[in-house]
């Protein structure tokens, strides 16, 4: 695949001739059976040989039965992630072209929506474990959370190309394949590896609003796109209100509540370049007159401390919205997690006028939905402003949710 940083074709690593044969334990095979494609190394008993990275691995019952056929990965704790289970078939450029055709399919309805900063491939949910395709506008940034991708990417992005004309193709590396540099082969976070580069800040639009997105740099592939449905939420509910958005980065939120009429909006982060990014976002959507009119103001702080000092001031805001980043991403975590969560809770309504409306969200996999509507409701209690006419939402229509761990995303709209 061509690459102008590089002339050179990249040179794909190759997959072993010789599939990694497994047997593993029967609480693994109960899991397959069921769908889940994981499979942990303390699972396998035993295998034929030790395998490399994008090796196919097939995973046989004590009667030498087909049970599935997936991507091996000795550098990760998930040592194979399953593409078939159940029925065996060939894992070839046919069966990635499909796989794409059916995530793409799904995402049609988005088409008529002037968006076309949305993912395409969400991983295990649309049957491609551990590899995640985020679009923006022409660009298309590819995410790895394993090493096994690489022999298969190629395969993988041509089909893509076939399918859906890219003018680049960002690759992005999760930080458990950045700790084995061995094993990726001369590629790098944020390289470019097909296309042009990027002379210019990078725009999508959501709903018909203008986004500034750094694919090579900005957290996840640049944009917090899995909350699309709720910032079009929180546009119903701003006019006329004052608006705080708390671990605002670029400003989605602040600037869907803008547009909804809000006649004054605060972004906090402590991030100075994402408060930056989000004046640039309202100054690109400046031709919207709600929008123009709308006060924008910027507080560059750590959340907790700058909420805290708000409350101390008398600070009130008829609509509070609070989306941090996430505070757990194993279970040994959750209890930590949740506690923080309840701290921002109480701060949130402490900072709500009487009557107005909170939004609480979550994007931590190991705590459950029940777990963060228990804490954050608690919290609210406690503070003498229990939350009221709650609305639970989730994903949206471009993060399916097919597959257990991929529902991360809690998000609680409320009154208090």
């Amino acid at each position: 695949m061509p690459n102008t940083l590089h002339p050179q074709l990249i040179e794909w690593p190759a997959r072993g001739q010789k599939p990694v044969k497994l047997q593993v334990s029967n609480s693994a095979l109960a899991g397959l059976h069921r769908g889940h494609p994981w499979l942990y190394a303390e699972r396998i008993k035993t295998q034929s040989h030790a395998g490399c990275p994008g090796d196919l691995a097939v995973v046989f019952d004590s009667k030498r039965r087909f049970v599935a056929v997936g991507l091996y990965d000795p550098c990760s704790p998930i040592r194979m992630r399953a593409l078939r289970i159940g029925k065996p078939g060939p894992i070839d450029r046919a069966f990635f072209a499909e796989r794409i055709a059916q995530a793409l399919e799904r995402r049609l309805p988005l088409l008529h929506t002037d968006t076309d900063g949305y993912r395409m491939i969400h991983g295990e949910s649309d049957g491609l474990p551990g590899l995640v395709i985020d679009r923006y506008a022409t660009t298309a940034v590819v995410k790895l959370y394993t090493h096994a991708w690489l022999p298969h990417l190629g395969d993988c992005l041509d089909c893509l190309l076939e399918q859906q004309p890219l003018e680049r193709i960002v690759l992005r590396l999760s930080r458990g394949l950045q700790q084995h540099p061995e094993e990726l082969h001369g590629l790098a976070d944020g390289q470019i590896i097909y296309g042009v580069p990027l002379t210019a800040p990078l725009t999508c639009r959501e709903n018909g609003l203008i986004f500034e997105v750094d694919p090579i740099h900005g957290q996840k592939t640049g944009f917090f796109l899995d909350q699309r449905d709720n910032r079009a939420q929180v546009e119903q509910l701003a006019k006329g209100k004052r608006v705080l958005n708390a671990f605002s980065y670029s400003g989605g939120f602040s600037l869907a509540a803008a547009r909804g009429g809000a006649r004054e909006v605060t972004s906090l982060d402590q991030s100075g370049p994402a408060l930056e990014t989000a004046r640039r976002n309202f100054a690109l959507n400046a031709a919207v007159p709600a929008i123009a009119a709308a006060r924008h103001l910027t507080i560059e702080d750590d959340a907790f401390k700058a909420m805290a000092e708000l409350v101390k001031q008398g600070r009130h805001y008829e609509l509070v919205i609070i989306d941090p980043p996430a505070f757990a991403v194993r279970r040994s975590q959750i209890k930590e997690a949740l506690s923080a969560y309840g701290r921002l809770a109480h701060l949130g309504v402490s900072l709500l006028a009487p009557g107005g409306d909170i939004v609480l969200a979550s994007c931590s996999s190991p705590v459950t939905p029940e777990d963060f509507r228990h804490t954050m409701c608690a919290a609210a209690a406690r503070a003498g402003r229990p939350l009221m006419h709650i609305n639970e939402t989730g994903h949206a229509l471009d993060h399916p949710l097919d597959f257990t761990e991929s529902r991360y995303l809690k998000c609680l709209f409320a009154q208090a």
